[in-house]
Formats: C-alpha cells, sequence, structure tokens
C-alpha cells in the first residue's frame, strides 16, 4: 500500500536567498488511501539523513498495525531539499551546464525546504493535514510550516527540536564542515568528493546524537588488559563508513548548512510572535539526556506555543531516542490524538 513518486515542478523554485532551482524534483512516498474527506493525512517531515521511506527508518511508530498505518491513515513523506534520495540536491545535472552542480547548488534554509513541501502538497490537493510530525530538523520542518500556514495543520507534533539553532548545535555542524573540507577531495568536483571527511563527520555528529551512558554501556570492554582495538574506536568507523556508503558529502555540507540556518523569528517581528501563528493542537517533545538539543529549547516550545501540550521522554540513547524509543513515543503521541478528537466531539 505504499507507492515512491517523483513530483517535477514546472516553474523556477524561488529561495530565501533570492536564487532559484531549475527543474525543481521532489521524491516522496505515500502509504493508505485518502479518505473522501481527506481527513487522514499524516505528513512527516525526515531528519538530516533520513529519506522518504519513513516506514524503513521509523518503525515501531509508523508502519502496519502501528500508531500510524496505511489502514486508517494516508500518509506521505517528502525528501527534503538537498538529500540525495532523490530530490533536488547537489549532485543534481544543472541543466545550464549539463554536469551534477556539486558546490554550485544555491545554499537554501529550512524555511526553503518547507516551501518545497508547500508545492508538493498543493500538487496532491492536500488542502488540511490531519497531524503533521517531525523530530530534528525535521521538527524544525514541522515548525516553520505550522507557521507559515497555521490554517492548514490541525494537529502538530515537534521532538527532539528548537526555534532556533543554537550556538552549540551551529558549532557541531561547523565542526563536521570542518572534516569535510579538509578532504581535499570534496573540491574535485566528483560524486565521491570529500569520502574521507564526511566519514570523520559522521563520527563527530554520533557523539551529540549519544551520550556518556549510551557507549559506556554499549561499546564497555570487558578485558582490562586491552590496548587497543577498542569497541568503541571500531564503532565509529563502522557509522562512518556505513554513512560514506549511502550519502554525499556536498548534500551533508548544505543540510547542515539548512539547519544553522533555522530560526523561526527571522524576517518576523520575534519567535515568540512567530510561534503564536501557531493553530494547530501541538504535541512537543523532549528527551531527557539530549545533548544536541537540551530538553528546556522544547520547554520554552511549549510555554510559547498555545495550547501545546509538554511531555519529557526518559531516554537513554539521547536524541537518537526519538528514533528508538518508539514505544514510549506511540502511547504518548496516541493519547494526544484521543485527548483532541475528544475534546472535538
Amino acid at each position: 500500500m505504499s507507492t515512491e513518486n517523483i513530483y517535477k515542478n514546472k516553474n523556477s523554485f524561488s529561495l530565501e536567498s533570492g536564487k532559484k532551482i531549475k527543474d525543481l524534483e521532489i521524491r516522496y512516498h505515500t502509504y493508505g488511501i485518502l479518505n473522501s474527506k481527506k481527513d487522514n493525512v499524516v505528513w512527516v517531515c525526515h531528519a538530516l539523513t533520513g529519506n522518504s521511506d519513513v516506514f524503513d527508518w521509523w518503525r515501531g511508530l509508523f508502519g502496519e498495525n502501528r500508531l500510524f498505518n496505511p489502514q486508517d491513515h494516508f500518509i506521505v513523506c517528502a525528501n527534503i531539499l538537498g538529500s540525495p534520495y532523490g530530490t533536488s540536491n547537489p549532485l543534481s545535472i544543472d541543466s545550464t551546464t549539463g554536469l551534477p552542480y556539486f558546490l554550485s547548488f544555491p545554499e537554501f534554509t529550512v524555511r526553503d525546504m518547507v516551501a518545497a513541501h508547500q508545492l508538493l502538497a498543493d500538487h496532491l490537493t492536500l488542502n488540511n493535514i490531519e497531524l503533521l510530525i517531525g523530530g530534528s530538523i525535521g521538527g524544525q520542518q514541522a515548525m516553520e510550516w505550522a507557521i507559515l500556514e497555521p490554517k492548514r495543520i490541525n494537529k502538530l507534533v515537534l521532538i527532539a527540536t528548537n526555534a532556533h539553532h543554537s550556538p552549540w548545535g551551529i558549532a557541531f555542524n561547523e565542526s563536521q564542515r570542518l572534516a569535510i573540507t579538509s578532504d581535499r577531495t570534496f573540491f574535485s568536483q566528483s560524486p565521491d568528493g570529500g569520502s574521507k571527511g564526511l566519514k570523520v563527520a559522521r563520527s563527530i555528529a554520533l557523539l551529540s546524537y549519544r551520550t556518556y551512558g549510551t557507549y559506556a554501556s554499549t561499546q564497555l570492554e570487558v578485558d582490562s588488559d586491552k590496548t587497543n582495538d577498542f569497541k568503541a574506536a571500531n564503532y565509529q568507523n563502522y557509522q562512518g563508513d556505513k554513512l560514506v556508503k549511502r550519502f554525499n558529502a556536498y548534500s551533508y555540507w548544505y543540510l547542515t548548512k539548512a539547519m544553522d540556518s533555522h530560526h523561526v523569528g527571522r524576517k518576523r517581528s520575534s519567535i515568540d510572535e512567530a510561534l503564536k501563528q501557531i493553530q494547530a493542537r501541538t504535541l512537543v517533545i523532549g528527551i531527557t539526556k539530549d545533548i544536541l538539543f537540551p530538553i528546556e529549547e522544547q520547554r520554552f516550545l511549549a510555554e510559547k506555543i498555545q495550547n501545546a501540550h509538554f511531555f519529557k521522554l526518559d531516554s537513554f540513547y539521547g536524541h537518537d531516542g526519538f528514533l528508538i524509543d518508539t514505544d514510549l513515543l506511540t502511547k504518548e503521541i496516541g493519547d494526544f490524538i484521543k485527548s483532541v478528537e475528544s475534546e472535538n466531539n
């Protein structure tokens, strides 16, 4: 009950910067059937290196017999602008030159990602989205969309995200970009350029996604005489190689820049006023051990978004808990949906 499609925009796509992308393409998945009232739409905004196949990477929350299932819902997940899984990105062909863009691809923002989602929603004639959900940079997208089109979004679930990307988060991203650009092949105009740097960048990122306790538990050595070949070191190498096989350094560089750009108060009077524009019934979820998006950032959102409900997720896994602790998320999001629906009846 899933389909994969590519939407091709006929007009130039204008970015916040004023630059344009010709021949914008958006790859997306849909699951289930849109009902006659068109009131069963669940739209997912994916995270940094995710893709549009949400049934693959958010198992437990999405899938057959799960909270969000194709029997009850029409689920849409679009690959974000700049990501290498089928939407226009730095390795796409520039119709002007006939060659891949590489570093000539225009920089874009989270708000530009949302503008692409809006184009696709219009194409699919989805005037109302019953529930919009995202975690991390996916939550940043969902938040922006709920501000830009408050009447389109009925329910909003924001997980491990923030109103503006923090200096701490930007520093992590810049450290990863420094790793990528220190690899001279990044400037070689080849699809695998910067691969060694990307491996290092992923290793850096992992430290922000997990916690001291996570590593102490999963990578602890039992041999006290060991002086080399540690589990933690092998794990970092393994995860770096794993990303290199499925991603590219150019998309990663651009996407981290886009994450840095996130600030709902930009070109608006203030963050507070921007968040007041959200009309959707909102659930904000913060993770106790998240060092990348500390729980204080989600408490702030819950305080500033009207009628928002806050839930504290106690997760051993830190930031990645939103992808792993799906049983807890299922219960809390399910309760939130029932509560809103009971109020509306």
